[in-house]
C-alpha cells in the first residue's frame, strides 16, 4: 500500500471516529466535564489532560485542508482512531448520558449518542 493510500485510509477513519464538528468540540472542551476527565501525563498537576489536549489537536486536523496535513498529522489521527475504537468497546451498560466514559471519548471527538 502507497503512502498516499494509508493517507487516505487514515483521513477516511479518522472522520468516521470523529464524529463531532469543530464547533460541537470546542464548545465541549470549554465545559467543567471536559476539563475534569482523562488521564494525566505523568507528573502533571492540575494541567490538561491527554484527552482534553487531543481535543484541540482535532479541531485544528478537522479544520485543514486534506493537503496541508503532515506525517505527524496522519500519526495523530491513528492515535484518535485507535482510542475511540478501545474506548467503544468498554462501553458501560445502562444510560452513559452522564457518564466520565462518555465525557472522555467526546474529549477526543466522538460523542457516542449522535
Amino acid at each position: 500500500m502507497s503512502p498516499r493510500d494509508q493517507g487516505r485510509d487514515t483521513y477516511r477513519e479518522f472522520t468516521e471516529a470523529v464524529n463531532m464538528t469543530p464547533g460541537e468540540l470546542s464548545r465541549w472542551l470549554e465545559s467543567d466535564e471536559s476539563k475534569h476527565v482523562g488521564w494525566l501525563k505523568k507528573g502533571t498537576r492540575g494541567g490538561e489532560s491527554v484527552g482534553h489536549a487531543s481535543g484541540r489537536r482535532i479541531i485544528d486536523l478537522l479544520r485543514r485542508k486534506r493537503d496541508e496535513l503532515t506525517e505527524n498529522d496522519y500519526k495523530h489521527m491513528r492515535k484518535v482512531v485507535g482510542y475511540v475504537h478501545r474506548h467503544m468497546a468498554q462501553r458501560p451498560s445502562g444510560d452513559v448520558r452522564d457518564t466520565r466514559w462518555r465525557w472522555s471519548l467526546m474529549n477526543w471527538g466522538h460523542d457516542p449518542l449522535k
